[in-house]
């Protein structure tokens, strides 16, 4: 009797499953070619991602947060229809940008640049930005940038400095990235302090207890006028010690930040920021 032999067959390696492997693998290939070859073209096309993944985390947060409630949820979901959604992030840009142009008014300087942020944390390894505009629209590296807060006052907001961009596209690095040092100061006798960012917005700093530093003081690091970075929210101090450690938190939230100004403001931030630095 004649044996018949079943040949083995790769689940893997089937005629339909090969296809669709190497069109993924040979996309993936793609995508990461165009970003080391081509960092500007692959942020052109992941643009519209971006700006659909922020607007998606939005909606998740809004979720969430609504959740525990069931009554207020439903109720959130008979308002937020498509087009009120729209409406409502147009008018958030609108009001952003008049803040950014009161503020401009009335400190009579001019930003290089004002443009939108693309991606921020979590899209964005967190305390960077990604935002719209780059060297061709006059960017360069050291750039410091500024973010707008809109409450019962308006203010400018120093929250970090341009490291990286392409023709369209830039970086920003927040002062509060983790391993970024940066000389400031603290308190209305502009007492000279060395700013750690611990990430999420918050720093640490150490200074002479004989200071006197108190909660709530502003702190400052270098730019145009005297603007504040944040404020001192706790005081750590042991006994034992001479110095006593800073907590600070930023004026800005940086998972809400929508707009920055762009400034060039010379060598003096430049020389204040440094990253991953060991200088004390």
């Amino acid at each position: 009797m004649k044996k018949t032999f079943l040949t083995r067959r790769n689940a893997l390696l089937t005629p339909g499953n090969v296809s669709w492997g190497w069109y993924a693998l040979g996309g993936v290939v793609l995508l990461l070619a165009l970003r080391l070859i081509a960092p500007n073209a692959f942020f052109t096309l992941a643009a519209p991602f971006l700006r659909g993944g922020d607007l998606l985390t939005q909606k998740s947060h809004l979720f969430i947060a609504s959740i525990a409630d069931h009554s207020v949820l439903m109720e959130r979901n008979n308002l937020l229809e498509h087009e009120n959604t729209l409406l409502s992030l147009e008018n958030q840009t609108l009001r952003a940008q008049y803040a950014v142009l009161d503020i401009l008014v009335a400190g009579g300087d001019e930003p290089r640049l004002v443009a939108p942020v693309l991606a921020r944390p979590p899209e964005s390894p967190y305390d960077t930005l990604l935002i719209a505009g780059g060297s061709r629209a006059g960017l360069t590296r050291g750039m410091e940038a500024f973010a707008v807060t809109t409450g019962s006052t308006s203010t400018r907001a120093p929250i970090g400095l341009v490291t990286d961009l392409t023709a369209d596209f830039a970086r920003v690095t927040l002062f509060s990235a983790p391993g970024v040092r940066t000389s400031g100061w603290v308190g209305t006798r502009a007492l000279p302090l060395t700013l750690i960012g611990t990430g999420a917005g918050t720093f640490s700093a150490t200074i002479a207890r004989a200071a006197l530093v108190s909660e709530g003081d502003a702190v400052f690091v270098p730019g145009p006028g005297m603007l504040a970075l944040g404020k001192v929210t706790r005081i750590d101090a042991d006994p034992a010690s001479p110095a006593v450690t800073l907590r600070i938190t930023a004026a800005v939230n940086p998972f809400s930040v929508s707009l920055v100004a762009l400034y060039d403001v010379g060598t003096a931030a430049q020389d204040a920021f440094r990253v991953g630095s060991s200088t004390p």
